[in-house]
């Protein structure tokens, strides 16, 4: 069998992927491109684009019964799920026709369609054709991680990816999941109109959040008619007539709760289980993440993992720093490591999250001598404005070096707010030089130097 000899090889087309390849294409090299089904990868298709786009007409939904607040008449509010998806599938489908076109239309690139395995540590199957090169770029990203539940292979479920496909309104949507994926889907079907119980194993909803988070969430949720229980381990589902029952172990509440469509949302697993790995000297963790070191380098010295299934990240804007390193080290030698990336992300229920650096449970165990500031949306003026007083803003800073160790921004805007002080934290810069900046006025950012201005200690009791 021929075989097809490229300078380099990128394996699927999430974030990172299409980048590199371009890069690599741009820089004279000879490029192949494999992706087994849809290009632009998790972001495009089922993950940041269409759930923000369909987060936006359920922002749309709940600001139009809130109309009367504002002085505004609309009448009766009603939500038509063909029109939400279809608006979704518009949004979505032009970034993945884009990232396809932009692949197919590299000077130095040949795209190939279907499932990579490894030969060797050089060489790649897919389909019936073997391509070898000297480089390989692994970014095939993750899938829904379906758990162990007994019943659950009789009765029916959704995942973040077949919900892209749901045009009709559940009648009561229960989400198994208290976590990211789990809250936007729970809050977004809540605001087009379904019942919507949410069933999470551990004490709090999003437990790698501080408390304080954790509880604000819970209680914006519970104002918008979410039913949530905690402390509930989902043992079993069954079929209950045309409805799915789900049994729970719950200190107080019902010991099963009957819903109409069951989404799981308890995380994801990166897809390295069927691409040969071993025949090319690739280890992975017990998880099945693949081992990188600082560069994403793997235990293979001609190949690179990147994105999600590196187990570094699993958001589009760490996938696309994933490139960056990869590709400043390879061009410049510039020496860029993943461990130089400080934490930032988003959660984008209504009002959004905004986090970065540590959070305040990490800075007590880390013993850390630290500052703290905080101010409740309620005392925002933009935030009254515009009636979204829910949340409340938080900043650590370390009290010897003066430098921000991170923040929490739960409110209108705060995916946004955030942003300057992950700036100054890439910058090493004290905290003593936002504080003493001027904002724009009336702006959420604003408030930021006020905090930074009422810096209490932070205790450690």
């Amino acid at each position: 069998m021929l075989t097809l000899t490229f300078d380099a090889i990128v394996i699927g087309t999430g974030q990172s992927g299409p980048a590199l390849a371009a890069r690599l294409s741009h820089a004279g090299m000879k490029v192949a491109v494999i992706e087994r089904g849809k290009f632009g990868g998790t972001c495009v298709n089922n993950g940041c684009i269409p759930t923000k786009t369909l987060i936006a007409s359920a922002y749309a939904a709940h600001l139009a019964r809130r109309a009367s607040e504002y002085g505004v008449d609309t009448g009766a509010v009603s939500v038509d799920m063909k029109r939400v998806k279809a608006r979704k599938d518009q949004v979505s489908g032009a970034s993945n026709r884009g990232v396809e076109q932009w692949m197919r239309g590299l000077a130095n690139g040949t795209v190939f369609q279907g499932h990579a395995r490894f030969v060797d540590h050089r060489t790649v199957r897919v389909n019936d054709q073997v391509l070898t090169a000297e480089k390989i770029f692994v970014n095939v990203g993750g899938r829904p991680l379906v758990p162990d539940i007994t019943g659950l292979d009789k009765v029916p479920y959704l995942t973040n990816v077949s919900m892209m496909d749901v045009d009709y309104l559940p009648e009561h949507l229960i989400v198994v999941g208290g976590s990211y994926i789990g809250l936007e889907f729970a809050q977004m079907f809540r605001r087009f109109g379904s019942k919507v119980t949410i069933i999470e194993l551990g004490p709090r909803l999003i437990g790698r959040e501080d408390e304080d988070v954790s509880q604000t969430i819970r209680d914006i949720l519970q104002t918008e008619g979410i039913d949530v229980r905690v402390n509930a381990a989902c043992v079993a589902v069954e079929k209950a007539g045309d409805a799915i029952s789900a049994s729970v172990e719950c200190a107080s509440g019902a010991p099963r709760v009957t819903g109409s469509h069951l989404l799981l949302a308890v995380g994801r697993v990166p897809n390295t289980d069927d691409l040969g790995l071993d025949k090319a000297g690739i280890e992975v963790d017990k998880r099945g993440y693949v081992v990188v070191d600082e560069g994403l380098r793997t235990t293979n010295p001609n190949v690179w993992a990147l994105g999600d299934c590196n187990g570094k990240g699993a958001f589009t804007h760490t996938s696309y720093n994933d490139y960056e390193i990869v590709a400043d080290n390879l061009f410049d030698n510039a020496g860029r490591k993943v461990s130089e990336r400080i934490t930032a992300y988003a959660l984008f229920v209504d009002p959004p999250l905004g986090r970065v650096g540590m959070t305040e449970a990490e800075i007590k165990r880390a013993g850390i001598q630290a500052l703290v500031g905080r101010r409740l949306m309620t005392h925002v003026a933009r935030a009254v404005e515009k009636g979204e007083t829910q949340g409340f803003m938080k900043i650590h800073v370390d009290a010897q070096s003066k430098r921000i160790l991170g923040a929490a921004i739960l409110g209108t805007a705060g995916d946004e707010v955030v942003h300057s002080l992950l700036d100054a934290m890439y910058a090493r810069l004290p905290y003593t030089d936002l504080k003493h900046g001027m904002r724009i006025h009336p702006t959420v950012s604003e408030l930021v130097p006020t905090m930074l201005g009422e810096l209490r200690p932070l205790a450690h009791a």
